[in-house]
């Protein structure tokens, strides 16, 4: 998984993670994420969703690839 913000990247390997949250921003625009690494640290970032509409499909998706890589959390 990666973050990246104005060409500064974080990387994180799956075993490096303890958990992955996320959920819609207030106004319903942007997707918020969260890494909590294996060391206790927290990453956030956050994603506008243009068009709104894609925010639904993130979620499908997140939920597959989190279940996917991350099956007991």
């Amino acid at each position: 998984m990666a973050f990246e913000v104005d060409g500064v990247s974080a990387d994180f390997d799956w075993p490096e993670i303890r958990s992955v949250h996320y959920k819609a921003s207030p106004n319903g625009k942007a997707l918020m994420v969260a890494v909590v690494h294996a060391d206790g640290r927290l990453y956030e970032a956050v994603v506008d969703a243009r068009p709104r509409d894609k925010l639904a499909g993130w979620f499908g998706q997140l939920a597959w690839v989190l279940g996917h890589y991350r099956p007991m959390g």
